[in-house]
């Protein structure tokens, strides 16, 4: 509906009439000349007209004019456009059903609108780029036709692609269509148990995840370059195995497909010795040694038995301790040789400063003989052994 006011300030009693873009007097004064009930009057008044005009076509665009009989005739002119909101946008998709990597393309059109509409894309929160094309019909319409075209990967798969239509008569207008995705199967090996190391004696079960569109039915296991242990089961997509040894070292394959190809994961088995346990020592022994062979605390091997990654390096403490008992040994050896060597070599001095005393017939011979060795340098030697 639009309503058409005319409005004038210190009239003298003047006529108002309203005219339509062909000059034809709608209503003059409170009357109504044409013959059109889609106009009604509103109000009539010395100072204002004012009508409605309902049921809004195109043909109602235009000109109208406000006049007022004066001398000479005043007039003022109100400008109606019509806003024609276009139809439910329609989006059309080239492929129903895609495929992972492959290219689509869609279009989206409104139609008989005016003025011309205009389109935007949006691939889930992302927005794209259209190409639109502009078509003017018959009727002074407008439809507005925009081509998208895109990649899609697995992860546009359920993603809804939206076409909103922008017209000043409409707010929030928009159609959508979600893309269906097909894919090649996803796999992933998850090690059920042990949780960390394999070791001899073990169980070993591993599953195979295996996801896809369509979803894969089934799965394989197998032995890269050997077959798989006679002994083992498979049930589904889970394997297990009992009492392992290294014998069943090598590299296990869960394989899966569907119509779009085939995948694959692998796990790499190294079976590990099982675990020794600590010798008690006894009072005989000359050193005691400590074996520990444990490598659960060792966080960085948890879940990882593939041919030794993360396998932590074990240290024979057996041989260390046998190493530092024969060290210790050795020098306790070698300090018992030095000190039996040193008591036996030790110096010796002898002085001769009372030689020939012992002869003399008494006390004064003697002391005579005794200061006679003084004066004798070579009488008194000295000797070290």
């Amino acid at each position: 509906m639009a309503i058409i006011s005319c409005r004038v300030k210190n009239n003298d009693d003047s006529v108002i009439q309203l005219l339509n873009p062909n000059r034809q007097t709608i209503y003059f004064r409170d009357m109504r000349p044409l013959k059109d009930a889609r106009f009604q009057l509103v109000n009539f008044s010395e100072n204002e007209l004012r009508v409605s005009l309902s049921n809004v076509s195109l043909s109602d665009e235009g000109r109208y004019v406000c006049q007022l009989y004066t001398d000479p005739p005043q007039e003022a002119y109100a400008d109606i456009t019509v806003l024609i909101p276009p139809g439910n946008p329609i989006i059309e998709a080239k492929d129903e059903v895609l495929s992972e990597g492959n290219e689509t393309e869609m279009t989206c059109t409104a139609m008989s609108s005016k003025p011309a509409a205009t389109i935007r894309w949006m691939k889930g929160d992302k927005e794209l780029t259209g190409k639109p094309r502009v078509e003017l019909t018959y009727d002074k319409m407008y439809t507005v036709t925009s081509r998208v075209a895109f990649t899609v990967n697995k992860e546009d798969d359920g993603v809804p692609i939206i076409c909103i239509v922008d017209h000043p008569a409409v707010k929030d207008f928009r159609a959508r269509k979600f893309l269906e995705v097909q894919y090649k199967p996803e796999v992933k090996i998850v090690v059920e148990f042990p949780q960390g190391l394999t070791r001899e004696g073990e169980n070993l079960e591993l599953t195979c995840q295996a996801k896809g569109k369509p979803q894969p039915q089934r799965v394989n296991w197998l032995k890269v370059d050997d077959d798989v242990p006679s002994h083992a089961v498979i049930t589904g997509g889970d394997l297990y195995i009992e009492n392992l040894n290294k014998s069943y070292n090598g590299t296990y394959r869960c394989v899966a497909s569907n119509p779009l190809g085939e995948s694959y994961d692998d796990y790499v088995l190294y079976v590990y010795d099982a675990p020794t346990t600590t010798p008690i020592p006894t009072s005989a022994n000359i050193t005691t040694t400590t074996i520990i062979s444990t490598s659960a605390s060792n966080p960085e091997a948890n879940q990882d038995s593939r041919a030794g990654e993360g396998a932590p390096r074990t240290v024979d403490h057996a041989v260390i301790g046998g190493v530092v008992a024969v060290v210790v040994f050795a020098m306790l050896c070698l300090l018992i040789v030095l000190g039996r060597y040193f008591a036996r070599h030790k110096g010796t001095y002898f002085t001769h400063e009372a030689k020939g005393a012992d002869d003399a017939a008494d006390a004064d011979t003697a002391i005579i003989n005794a200061e006679g060795g003084h004066t004798n340098s070579d009488e008194k030697k000295e000797y070290y052994i």
